[in-house]
């Protein structure tokens, strides 16, 4: 067990017991909720709840048990396809049950481990086990990703993905027919305040654009191409849901089981097809494509068929 007794900041007033938990000690996101969760954290005597405010000059008393720091570990996935490859980046076209990088809690294959597996250097600044990494997929999502290999690479895609300078295609299959067939949600997500592990519609959360358009309509689905504004954890999953429209298989975020069932899903129906952005050595513009996995296919096929 560790602990920290201090004082807040004037700079941490009005922030969240779980964020200035996790600026103050340099915990992540997660775990600074987890330690609140479960009791951790005493604010003026008081147990603190994560959504409750510090004050400045209050007492501060943490106590924590702590985890084993994530590591990369070289495995083979065979399944997990090397779309291109140079010498600054390489686009990899992700299985699901893969994630994206090693991180506490999670001891299943990831996208680094797999690339260090069959030989792969990524050479990046940043924490060791999520070098080279400019964004993520979902374990259950599976599709394009890029993972950068030189300094010169991470620097330029991070830029990039923030300036929102990067086309991000989803294909995805919801419940239902979204009215209108075609649009725009842009709704601030951010965590979920009954738990840690799922994201929501809120207030207090960041700024995010999803544009849709529908593809395909089944009886009681619809294949929707989307395009990602921003990059939010989550984001078309938690934008589909909210609007009563959740992707088939995503159980987390209300879809119907027996769908699922139906369609032999064990997993969202959700795929990265397209991904664009300028090379960030030459700066001239690159695309990738990936067709549907077998499973994705298959649920499909079914849904034509009815």
């Amino acid at each position: 067990m560790e602990s920290r007794r201090l004082f807040v900041p004037d700079g941490l007033a009005g922030e969240r017991v779980d964020v200035g938990l996790a600026k103050l000690l340099g915990f992540s996101r997660t775990f600074a909720a987890e330690v609140v969760e479960s009791g951790g954290v005493v604010l003026n005597g008081v147990v603190a709840a994560k959504s409750d405010r510090l004050v400045a000059d209050a007492w501060l008393e943490i106590e924590w048990v702590s985890k084993v720091e994530p590591a990369i570990i070289p495995v083979v996935v065979e399944n997990l396809r090397i779309v291109y490859d140079d010498d600054d980046i390489v686009v990899v076209d992700k299985p699901a049950g893969v994630a994206a990088h090693p991180s506490v809690g999670w001891d299943g294959p990831t996208v680094l481990g797999a690339l260090a597996g069959a030989g792969f250097r990524i050479a990046t600044s940043g924490a060791a086990e999520r070098a080279g990494i400019v964004h993520r997929l979902d374990v259950g999502t599976s599709g394009l990703m890029v993972v950068a290999k030189s300094e010169l690479a991470y620097t330029e895609l991070k830029r990039e993905f923030h300036d929102r300078e990067v086309d991000k295609i989803y294909h995805a299959v919801v419940q239902g027919h979204p009215d209108p067939l075609a649009g725009t949600i842009d709704a601030p997500i951010g965590r979920h305040p009954g738990a840690s592990w799922k994201f929501a519609i809120t207030s207090e959360g960041k700024a995010s654009v999803t544009h849709y358009e529908t593809l395909e309509a089944f009886p009681s689905a619809a294949l929707l191409e989307i395009q990602l504004e921003t990059g939010r954890t989550h984001q078309i999953r938690v934008h589909m849901a909210a609007q009563r429209h959740p992707c088939v298989g995503d159980a987390m975020y209300g879809a119907d089981p027996t769908i699922s069932a139906r369609l032999g899903l064990t997993r969202q129906w959700l795929h990265a097809k397209r991904l664009g952005f300028a090379h960030p050595a030459t700066g001239q513009p690159v695309t990738f494509e990936s067709d549907y996995p077998a499973d994705l296919q298959h649920a499909l096929e079914v849904l034509r068929r009815d």
